[in-house]
C-alpha cells in the first residue's frame, strides 16, 4: 500500500491508540518525524476463574472496514469482525462439536509463565492447559477507547459466550512524536498507558497492577507476526533493554492529579530507525489497599520497588511497536572519500547520520581522498558535481562514490608509446531466502530482494542486511557470510560473498 506522511497507516492494535502528530502552531515544517502506525499483538492469562472459550476486544470510533488482519495462529482461528453502534467488535470464539459442545477452551492460569507459553508452537500438550492466550488485532484509524474481555459461558444460558467484567487487565500504549526543541536533536516518541480497569465508583482507585517496560529501536518496519513473546530477534526482553522498572498504575478517583493511572515513557528516536518495539508487562498488585478509598499503599511509599508480598503473579504482556519515520539525513561512501555539511551536522568520515526538522535545506560537499576521484552521487543525491542540496522530507539517503584515480605509465621512442594505468577491483555480494517469504534489503541501498539480490562494491565496503519476514512467517538465522539470528547483520565485503536468511512458519 502506497504511503503518505500525511495519512495513517498500520494502525492501533488491540487497543494502541496511534495519537495524533504534534506539530508546532506557526511552523509547518517542524514536525521532525511520523508515525505511520502502531501495532501489537499481546499475552493474556486467564484470571476470571472461569473455564473460558473465547475472546472479545471492542474498539470504538471503527469500523469493520479499518481491520484488515487479525493474529490467528491460535487454538480459536480468525475472529469474526462485526460492526456495532459506535464501533467494531473482533471476536474469538470456539467452534462447538454435533452435541452443542464446545471443542476449544482456555482454562484458569496456574502454572508458572515461561516464554512462548500462549503459543501453538510450543507443543500441544503445554499449550493445551497453559491457561493464556495470545491476540492481537490491527486496525487503519485511531480508536477513541478499546476494551478487553474473556468469553466464558453463562450459567445462567448455557452454551451462550459472555464477556467476564471486569474488562483485562491489559496496557493499551498510545503513541506521539515530541519535536526537538534544537536543531540537530533527534525527536522522541512518547508511548502513553492508562491504567487498565476502571474503578468500581467515581470516588474509588480501580484495581493496581505492576508495570515494567522495555524498548528497542530497529531500522526497519515491523509486522504483527513479529510481535511474539519468544521472538528475541524483535521484541526486547533482557535487563539491558529495560526502559523503566516497577511503577504501580491504577485508575483514579476524580479530581486525580494522574499519577498513578497515566504512564509514560519516551526517548530519542535515532535518524535510522524504522520502529521503536516495547515490551509491556502488567503484575498483579497484592500489597495492601487504603480500606477507604483503595488506594494501593507500596511499603516503599513510592510503589517503584515491590516488597515481599507485594508483587502478584504476571498477568499480561503487551508486545508492541510503532512504526516511524524520522526526518533525517543518512550518507554512505563507496571508496576512500569524506563528505561534510554546510551546516557541520554531517562530518562523514565520523558522523555519517544527523536528524533535520521537515523542509530544511542541507548542502553536502564530497572531497576524495588521495589516489581517488569523486565520481558521482546516487540516492537522495545525483550527478557528477562535488555538491548536492536537498530538502529533507522523511528519511533521505545520500552515497558518495568515490574510485580509485588512474595513473599512466611506461614509454618509448619514435613516437610509439606504452601506456598503463591502475583498475579499481570490485566485490559482489548475493542474497536469497529459504525455508519462507521475506524482504532482504540493504544498508547502503542497493539490494532489495525481492527484485534485486545481488551488489557489485569496492572491496572492503561495509554493508548492513535487515530482513523483514513477510505475515505468517518468523526470521530464524542468518547463514553464509552472515550468521546469528538478530534481524540486521553487518559484513564487509571482500571478493565475492554470498548470504542466507532463514525462515520459518
Amino acid at each position: 500500500m502506497q504511503r503518505s506522511r500525511r495519512t495513517f497507516h498500520g494502525a492501533a492494535l488491540a487497543g494502541l491508540v496511534a495519537a495524533g502528530l504534534i506539530a508546532g502552531p506557526h511552523d509547518a515544517h517542524a514536525q521532525s518525524a511520523i508515525i505511520y502506525g502502531s501495532i501489537g499483538n499481546f499475552d493474556i492469562a486467564n484470571d476470571t476463574g472461569l473455564v473460558c472459550h473465547g475472546f472479545e476486544i471492542d474498539i470504538d470510533g471503527l469500523t469493520k472496514a479499518d481491520i484488515p488482519y487479525s493474529f490467528s495462529t491460535e487454538r480459536y482461528g480468525a475472529p469474526t469482525v462485526t460492526d456495532y453502534a459506535g464501533g467494531v467488535s473482533v471476536r474469538w470464539e470456539s467452534p462447538v462439536d454435533a452435541n452443542g459442545a464446545y471443542t476449544e477452551r482456555t482454562l484458569q492460569h496456574t502454572v508458572p509463565w515461561f516464554p512462548g507459553q500462549c503459543y501453538q508452537w510450543t507443543g500441544p500438550a503445554t499449550y493445551q492447559d497453559s491457561g493464556c492466550e495470545h491476540f492481537g488485532t490491527s486496525a487503519y484509524g485511531n480508536p477513541s477507547h478499546v476494551t478487553a474481555r474473556w468469553l466464558c459461558d453463562d450459567p445462567a444460558s448455557p452454551g451462550v459466550l459472555t464477556p467476564v467484567d471486569p474488562p483485562t487487565a491489559i496496557p493499551m500504549p498510545s503513541y506521539y512524536v515530541q519535536q526537538p526543541a534544537v536543531v540537530g536533536n533527534p525527536p522522541e516518541i512518547v508511548v502513553e498507558v492508562q491504567a487498565p480497569q476502571p474503578a468500581e465508583a467515581p470516588s474509588l482507585y480501580g484495581d493496581a497492577q505492576w508495570m515494567r517496560v522495555y524498548v528497542r529501536q530497529l531500522p526497519f518496519e515491523v509486522n504483527l507476526d513479529q510481535l511474539v513473546a519468544d521472538n528475541a530477534a524483535i521484541v526486547p526482553m533482557d535487563a539491558a533493554q529495560l526502559e523503566s522498572n516497577w511503577d504501580v498504575i491504577q485508575t483514579e478517583p476524580l479530581g486525580g492529579n494522574g499519577k498513578r493511572q497515566r504512564k509514560r515513557n519516551g526517548g530519542p528516536i535515532q535518524p535510522t530507525t524504522r520502529s521503536v518495539v516495547r515490551r509491556i508487562e502488567m503484575y498483579a498488585y497484592t500489597g495492601a489497599y487504603d480500606p477507604v478509598t483503595h488506594e494501593a499503599l507500596c511499603a516503599d511509599g513510592t510503589c517503584t520497588t515491590p516488597a515481599d508480598g507485594e508483587l502478584g503473579e504476571l498477568v499480561s504482556t503487551q508486545m508492541t511497536a510503532a512504526n516511524v519515520q524520522s526526518d533525517s539525513l543518512t550518507v554512505t561512501k563507496t571508496g576512500n572519500g569524506s563528505v561534510d555539511s554546510a551546516d557541520r551536522l554531517i562530518s562523514c568520515g565520523s558522523k555519517c547520520v544527523s536528524p533535520y526538522n521537515a523542509g530544511m535545506s542541507v548542502t553536502l560537499t564530497a572531497k576524495a581522498a588521495s589516489g581517488y576521484v569523486f565520481s558521482g552521487w546516487t540516492g537522495a543525491c545525483s550527478g557528477l558535481g562535488s555538491t548536492c542540496t536537498v530538502v529533507t522530507n522523511g528519511h533521505l539517503q545520500a552515497n558518495a562514490t568515490f574510485t580509485a584515480s588512474t595513473s599512466g605509465g611506461g614509454g618509448g621512442g619514435g613516437g610509439g608509446g606504452g601506456g598503463g594505468g591502475t583498475t579499481t577491483s570490485t566485490a559482489s555480494l548475493s542474497v536469497k531466502t529459504s525455508g519462507g517469504k521475506g524482504l532482504i534489503t540493504s544498508t547502503p541501498a542497493g539490494i532489495s530482494c525481492g527484485s534485486t539480490c545481488s551488489v557489485k562494491a569496492v572491496p572492503g565496503t561495509s554493508i548492513t542486511l535487515s530482513i523483514l519476514p513477510e505475515p505468517g512467517f518468523r526470521f530464524v538465522s542468518w547463514t553464509g557470510a552472515c550468521t546469528g539470528t538478530a534481524a540486521t547483520c553487518t559484513l564487509a565485503v571482500n571478493g565475492t560473498a554470498s548470504v542466507q536468511a532463514n525462515l520459518t512458519k
